[in-house]
């Protein structure tokens, strides 16, 4: 006689499949209100873009409210997207590279514009479409001539010989030094979003950097709150599964941090002075 093969009971075959394929089975919600992890007072800065004179105002009015907080530990998540668009991408990352809040803990996440950036230096032909969202502006700032809609072979590369040999290495090391995602309590921090249903350990990192939908529209709650940036609001959005801080810097003069503090938030910004 054969030996029956024992059974797998369909809640724990379900949860194996779940966890094969990268899915929770299903994941813990936050449930109740979101907080932040104990003593710490956490700024998230929205996607800067170049807009150095932004990024420059802003970092005061951190330093600012910190100082009225003495009792917390202070926290600084950038949530990428530091080049392109704007017009001083190098600007910015000297100024990030600095040490932009001595003392605070910070940590830097990375971009679709900052990967496109490296995929650029990789292979200029495959990737060219980076000087037609952001990446011509972000040559011009180390000062190398590019325009939109360049795809001749020899042209594209002599164009990342050009940014290779004005990349300062600290430039280099910081870009491929980015986190995909930080997590500080019930609050997880990613560039773009998450795949819905699936665990953040799972997530793929493009997903991470380009994704929209179907993260924006899902009313899905995820095991944290999703404090993210990419998609341009006209103000910052506060969900129950998502915060969105990305008041589109370049097109719009506006700078948004969040502030998060116990069950608390509130928000920092700043904006261009309109001539006229």
């Amino acid at each position: 006689m054969f030996a029956r093969e024992k059974s797998v009971g369909s809640g724990k075959l379900r949860a194996w499949i779940a966890d094969r394929l990268g899915f929770a089975a299903p994941p813990s919600a936050v449930a109740g209100p979101p907080s932040m992890a104990p003593g710490v007072r956490l700024y998230a800065i929205g996607d800067v873009h170049g807009e150095l004179d932004l990024l420059d105002r802003l970092l005061p009015l951190i330093v600012a409210d910190m100082a009225g907080c003495p009792d917390r530990q202070a926290v600084a998540v950038f949530l990428g997207d530091y080049v392109d668009r704007g017009p001083d991408s190098r600007g910015v990352l000297d100024r990030l590279i600095g040490d932009p809040l001595p003392g605070v803990e910070t940590r830097f996440l990375a971009g679709n514009h900052e990967s496109a950036l490296l995929d650029f230096i990789d292979d200029p032909v495959a990737n060219a479409r980076w000087l037609d969202f952001g990446g011509a502006e972000a040559l011009a700032s180390y000062g190398v001539r590019a325009s939109v809609g360049v795809r001749d072979r020899g042209r594209l590369k002599e164009l990342r010989d050009q940014l290779v040999d004005r990349l300062p290495d600290a430039h280099r090391r910081f870009l491929e030094a980015l986190e995909d995602w930080a997590v500080y309590g019930d609050y997880a921090f990613v560039h773009a979003g998450i795949r819905p249903g699936r665990t953040l350990k799972r997530q793929r990192r493009d997903d991470l950097l380009w994704l929209r939908e179907p993260f924006l529209s899902s009313s899905a709650r995820h095991e944290k709150v999703i404090v993210h940036g990419h998609t341009i609001v006209d103000a910052p959005e506060i969900h129950p599964n998502r915060i969105a801080v990305d008041t589109g810097a370049y097109a719009t003069g506006v700078l948004t941090a969040v502030v998060l503090d116990g069950t608390e938030h509130s928000f920092l910004q700043v904006g261009k002075t309109r001539s006229g």
